[in-house]
């Protein structure tokens, strides 16, 4: 009775962290002629309940791709489209061909904050109170404190109640595919990733993990016999899954092959990286390479470490590990995506700081922040959990072991914490308050990801080591993840 009591409070402040965010601006509000990604949302809703599916995502007389045209896979479309019932019934001005762009009002507001909560409820909120519940060690009190964190992150709060994102969504299908493939049930946990892969085509920064484990498990029970039916399973559960989210786009050939380019445009991009490499001297080029490069560099070992090792604990480091490297070495990200590396490393968010104060989340963003920050230090006792043998220094003592032998390597990552949130602390206030010279209009911006680079750049180092480095478990030990 206890924990349910528990359990129900979390998922209460959880709820009303959320409504009260719901309150505060949204990115784009009174911003013509394209009012932000709140009007994308709305008008999604127009274009998928006013025509028919094969418009959707083709350029037309009645849906011009310049203004918010769909570049989302065909789930995201679904949801837009039941949306737009609901809409229709409560409001038909919301979802009005033509007359109901760049629409605003307070009630359709709180009907777009309602169906961001509804997700969250359905999906999201559910997967993290099992997944602390079955994954996380610790008491019952501990697993709570969890997965109340969690809830509170304020990175996903911010972006999905500002920017209506509805990134709950596909980060909450995905964990539920770990908590299947956790469970053991790896036809399930094929089926939900699926979803959010055709949900959102950025869950592809998880997809080598999942492939990677999934493949090597097979092969470890043998590929000529048990292994092999268990590979047929999982791959006719993904193709299956495919191609019942695409049926709608498979009868004319045209169809599925117009929403990829949406969704990977390789044609534009393809012509403006041979333009560039004419008008600037092969820069672009070298650059994508550069990029491709450090991204296959950072993943490669990862991946084949788990692949050789599929194990659970190997798996979500290598969640971790593959997201960071696509998040940091990438040839074009955008700074949400760090939501995607956040699923399970949930403490960094300042990446998105121009973002949200952009978007005139600034109070929402200390007050989250401040009440994560509590929490995090007073439920979770994150700084007394700081010995080396619990943070997995071993590496870092074995290197400064001959030069410097009693340096307390405990103690500097405490040290760097307090450093990391003063200076957190320090540009948030000069981002607010002080202006920029006006050689250099962009100098915040920039220096808040110059620090979050560090920091996640530290993050990828000590996540590769932890996981190439993890010792052999001696037959005796005990078998947990």
């Amino acid at each position: 009775m206890e924990n349910w009591s528990l359990i129900s409070l979390c998922v209460l402040l959880g709820l009303t962290a959320r409504w009260a965010v719901s309150f505060h601006s949204y990115s784009g509000a009174g911003k013509p002629p394209m009012f932000g990604d709140y009007e994308a949302q709305r008008h999604w809703q127009e274009v998928t309940y006013n025509l028919p599916v094969h418009e959707w995502y083709f350029n037309t007389t009645n849906n011009d791709l310049n203004y918010w045209g769909l570049d989302y896979p065909p789930l995201t479309a679904y949801h837009s489209l039941v949306c737009a019932y609901i809409a229709k019934l409560l409001n038909p001005e919301w979802v009005e061909l033509y007359a109901s762009r760049g629409y605003e009002s307070h009630s359709h507001k709180l009907f777009m904050r309602a169906t961001v909560l509804f997700t969250d409820i359905l999906i999201y909120i559910p997967a993290v109170l099992l997944y602390c519940f079955y994954f996380c060690d610790g008491s019952s009190k501990q697993k709570v404190a969890t997965a109340f964190c969690i809830l509170l992150y304020p990175g996903l709060i911010l972006i999905d109640y500002g920017h209506f994102q509805y990134n709950s969504v596909s980060l909450g299908l995905a964990l539920w595919g770990i908590l299947g493939l956790g469970l053991g049930w790896d036809l399930f946990g094929s089926l939900a990733f699926t979803l959010a892969l055709n949900y959102k085509q950025m869950e592809l920064y998880h997809s080598l993990p999942f492939f990677c484990y999934l493949l090597g498990k097979c092969i470890k029970q043998g590929l000529t016999g048990r292994g092999f039916f268990h590979l047929v399973k999982i791959s006719m559960t993904v193709l299956v899954t495919f191609a019942l989210c695409w049926m709608p786009f498979l009868s004319d050939p045209k169809q599925p092959l117009q929403v990829l380019h949406r969704l990977f445009p390789v044609g534009r991009g393809l012509f403006e990286v041979i333009h560039i490499m004419y008008m600037q001297h092969h820069k672009a080029l070298m650059a994508n390479s550069f990029s491709f490069a450090l991204t296959l560099l950072f993943v490669l070992p990862s991946s084949l470490k788990l692949l050789s090792k599929p194990t659970l604990w190997q798996f979500k480091l290598a969640l971790v590990n593959t997201s960071l490297a696509f998040f940091l070495f990438s040839f074009q990200v955008h700074e949400k995506s760090i939501l995607l590396v956040a699923l399970l490393v949930f403490f960094v968010f300042r990446s998105m700081l121009p973002l949200l104060l952009k978007d005139g989340l600034l109070l929402p963003y200390v007050v989250t922040s401040l009440a994560f920050l509590f929490l995090s230090l007073y439920l979770l006792s994150a700084l007394e959990r700081s010995t080396e043998e619990e943070l997995r220094l071993g590496l870092y003592r074995k290197l400064t072991q001959r030069w410097l032998p009693k340096l307390n390597l405990s103690r500097i990552i405490k040290w760097k914490f307090w450093f990391s949130l003063a200076a957190m602390a320090a540009l948030s206030f000069t981002s607010v308050w002080l202006k920029p010279p006006a050689k250099l209009p962009d100098l915040f911006p920039v220096l808040v990801s110059v620090l979050s680079f560090l920091h996640f750049l530290g993050f990828i180092i000590y996540f590769n080591q932890v996981q190439l480095m993890e010792p052999q478990r001696k037959k005796s030990q005990k078998k947990t993840n």
